[in-house]
Formats: C-alpha cells, structure tokens, sequence
C-alpha cells in the first residue's frame, strides 16, 4: 500500500460534493454568553406568510422535520438553539426571525437578537457606521430595536429594547410533586417564565455546573405544575404567545465583584441556556421595577451558569393591555464559532435527528 500516495490524495482533494438530491442547509454558527445559535442562512425551504407570526406556524406544520435535523443529533444536541431570517411585518423593519430549539418554536430570544445583530455587522447586511448601528428586527413577540456598538470598525457589544415586559402576579405559590410548596413570580419578557427566587425555597441544591441534573429535573417539574395550576399564562393579544416558556431560578447573592445577582434558565424540553436569558433578563426588569428595587438609569449585572453577563435596566414604562408594562434594555456579546454546510441525504434513517441525554 502506497500510503504517501493516498496521504498525498487526501490533502489535494478536500472538498465534497453532496449527491444531487441532498438537501444543503448553510448555516454560520454564533455564540452569546456560551449559548449557541444557529444561524440558517441558505437551503432551508421558502417559507409562507405575511408576518413573522405566519412563517413560525408554516414552518412548524410543514418543515418541523428540519428542525430537528439541525437542532437534534447528530448535526446538533439537546441545548442547540437556531434561526431563520424572514422578511419583516412591515417597511419599517429590517428583517423578521423565527427561533428554533429542541421543543419547537419560541416567541422571544434575546442571546439571538444579541447575535444576530452582531452578525448583520460583520457580514454587512446593513449600512455600517461608527458607533450604534440601529436594527428593527420583527419577533413572533413584536418589534425589537437593537443598537450594535462599533469602534475602529469593530462590534464591541449590542443593547436591545424589548417588546413590553409586564408581571403577572409576584410570590404566587404552588404545589410541586418530590418539592412541595414553590414560591414564584410570574412575568413575560417576550415569553413567560415562572421566576423562582432560590432565597425564598428550600432547594438542596444551587446555581453552579455542578447542580445541573438539578437545576433541569425541578426546573421542569416547577414549569408543569406552574402550567397545570396558573391560569393567567395568557398574552393581552396574541394567543400564539400564551403558554409558559420556563423556569428562571434565581441568586440574588451577589457572586463576584461587580455581579448584582445570578439567573439559570430551564426552558424548552429541559434545555439549560448558557447566557443570563435575554428575555428572562426582560422580565426580571418588569418585576424588580414593581418591587422598586430597580429605577431609570440604574443597571443590574446578571450572571448565567458559565459566569456569562448580561446588564439590564429599565428604559421607560407604558400601559399594555390590562398590564403596567416596562421597556427593558439588555446588553451583551456575541462571537461567530463556526461556518457549517449541512446535508441531508434522504436514505439517511436518522436524517430527521434524535436526542440523547
């Protein structure tokens, strides 16, 4: 066997060419905080509609297969988080986006709207200035406005402006089967979320890496029984919206200098977000203002379970439906990791993806 001649064969031919009736989905893969993102940017089938609202329900009746193909394994894993860019509801936004992860299709994400933004920089699908860079990017939850911050041609952070953030009630209570009685807030950030401050349950366990099994088995126990048991899960306006994304356990020790208080997030089928939750970090500003623990121009620096940080303050409050809502403001980081051409041969039995934990 000629071993320098095949060694010699595979440096000249490095490139692959699918089968004609593969599937090629591109995709430029990011980080926010240690949270993936998924970014699909070509090959993924048109999707139909007239807003954002219209393109997640296409997407999820006819095209959930691929969702999992790139979410699930083996092209991804059961904390893998994506998104698909779409047209915007209207001229006066710049694109639209619909967010995939394990269990479906959720209708806020703020570590995506952090990365995206600072990818519509770095690839120039926007006019790049110095200084903030102003994005309208239409959510399944409405409107956010982004300012990506460039210096010397470089981003070094994005700020958005969330959809209204409003609490539905503070230190509601319910009974949870192998925890007992669990005290909770219930707000919406772009999603809701039963927040669980850890000061005011008796858990026997914490907010580090090395709780995680915990921190997922009782986050979903605490989401289903919070589900079964409150009937106020509903959105002013959107029943598309109305359902309970997940649990948001909370230390409000303070953990390291600088650091004001902890989050770690339990949402989807049992997925643990990386980041500090941007839209967790929206509702946390809605309940800190009604508690008064928090007022314009003050911030909070929130960590995640990877020590990543995200600030959030308040920008303004308006009237939203029957709620006293906030406009949050949430700030942090994001990096590209990867550039990805996926393919999807049709014999493949596990083409469609699966999960193991």
């Amino acid at each position: 066997m000629n071993t320098t001649s095949t060694y010699q064969n595979i440096l000249n031919n490095t490139a692959f060419t699918p089968n004609t009736d593969w599937l090629q989905i591109k995709t430029i893969d990011m980080h926010t905080g240690g949270e993936p993102l998924r970014v699909i940017v070509d090959g993924f089938p048109e999707l139909k509609g007239n807003s954002v609202l219209d393109y997640r329900r296409y997407c999820k009746e006819n095209y959930d297969e691929l969702r999992t193909a790139l979410m699930f394994e083996p092209r991804g894993h059961a904390d893998m988080y994506g998104c698909i860019l779409l047209p915007p509801n209207d001229n006066e936004g710049d694109f639209g986006i619909i967010f995939l992860h394990n269990e479906g299709y959720s209708t806020m994400c703020g570590h995506a709207i952090i990365a995206i933004s600072t990818l519509a920089v770095e690839m120039n699908w926007i006019i790049v200035q110095e200084g903030d860079n102003v994005i309208k990017i239409d959510a399944p939850c409405g409107r956010i406005t982004s300012f990506t911050q460039v210096e010397n041609g470089k981003v070094t952070g994005v700020r958005f402006h969330c959809v209204p953030s409003f609490v539905v009630g503070l230190d509601r209570i319910v009974e949870v089967d192998g925890i007992g009685k669990v005290t909770y807030d219930l707000a919406y950030g772009g999603a809701f979320y039963a927040y669980v401050d850890m000061a005011k349950n008796n858990f026997n366990f914490d907010l580090s890496t090395d709780s995680y099994r915990a921190l997922i088995n009782n986050g979903m126990k605490i989401k289903h029984a919070v589900m079964e048991h409150d009937t106020e899960i509903s959105h002013p306006f959107e029943e598309d919206l109305s359902f309970l994304y997940g649990t948001i356990f909370i230390d409000n020790t303070k953990q390291a200098s600088g650091i004001d208080s902890r989050n770690v997030c339990i949402f989807a089928e049992g997925e643990v977000d990386r980041c500090p939750t941007g839209s967790g970090v929206s509702g946390r500003m809605a309940i800190h203002k009604a508690r008064k623990e928090i007022n314009y121009g003050e911030t909070m620096t929130i960590e995640s379970i990877t020590d990543s940080v995200f600030k959030g303050s308040v920008v303004s409050e308006e009237d939203y439906g029957p709620f006293k809502a906030v406009i949050p403001q949430v700030e942090g980081t994001a990096y590209i990791t990867g550039v990805h051409t996926f393919v999807i041969d049709p014999k493949d039995p596990m083409k469609n993806g699966f999960i193991l934990r």
